[in-house]
């Protein structure tokens, strides 16, 4: 990833989607680098076959990421059932790939068909109706912005191997009835059955209540980080 390689200050990312669920590589780069949340967008996605042939019977290779592929699996199923589906980095990417290739195609979004000159042979091939994906707006400076009244943090943390130890540590919250909207678990890679929790709740770290249950929290958890506080999305 550019960020990563210091080639850019900030970076959208997906991290969860309505159909396919998280997105672990996302997760597992916000433990593995010095990352922070400034942001996050809620988007609807359409998903289309794009490429330089419209020929689909001269299409033996099909680029996209794989959540992408697997909410388009019907469509390639019954349409390019012979075609090689090969999973790449994100959609961009794979339009990117395909712009180049005679015998691809890209399943990406309309703005990637008009960045790389391709054609759109078939719109919206993904079989949900209701496809939205979050992203998350990530920098390698931990550029907290100021409480608006409807704000999220999100936090990691991990738990002592003890009867309870999940219930004991977020307790604090549930204290202090601050609401915890998400909670996924990721192996911390550091030992057999260790895992890290990413952790989404109501508020603002400068929200006195928020600042007191996340600072009790830290004491009880062998591995805390806060990955920033900022404003919700709009819900959709």
């Amino acid at each position: 990833m550019r960020i990563v390689k210091d080639k850019v200050d900030f970076g959208v990312v997906p991290v969860e989607n309505t159909i396919e669920g998280v997105v672990n590589y996302t997760l597992d780069m916000l433990i593995d680098y010095p990352l922070y949340i400034t942001g996050e967008a809620i988007l609807e996605i359409s998903l289309n076959l794009m490429g330089i042939n419209p020929n689909l019977n001269e299409i033996e290779r099909v680029y996209s990421h794989r959540h992408a592929l697997a909410e388009c699996r019907d469509w390639l199923h019954k349409n390019l059932p012979s075609a090689q589906l090969i999973e790449v980095e994100s959609t961009a990417k794979a339009a990117e790939m395909a712009k180049d290739d005679f015998e691809a195609v890209a399943i990406a979004s309309e703005a990637a068909a008009d960045i790389y000159g391709l054609h759109i042979i078939e719109r919206k091939i993904d079989k949900h109706l209701h496809n939205f994906t979050r992203f998350l707006i990530i920098g390698k400076e931990d550029k907290m912005s100021q409480p608006t009244g409807n704000d999220k943090t999100t936090f990691i943390f991990s738990v002592k191997n003890e009867v309870g130890a999940l219930y004991k540590t977020l307790e604090p919250l549930y204290r202090r009835k601050i609401n915890m909207t998400k909670i996924e678990s990721r192996p911390s890679k550091k030992g057999a059955w260790d895992y890290i929790f990413f952790t989404d709740i109501e508020g603002h770290i400068k929200d006195k209540n928020v600042k007191e249950a996340l600072e009790e929290l830290k004491q009880k958890s062998p591995y805390f980080k806060i990955l920033g506080s900022y404003p919700k999305a709009q819900q959709i």
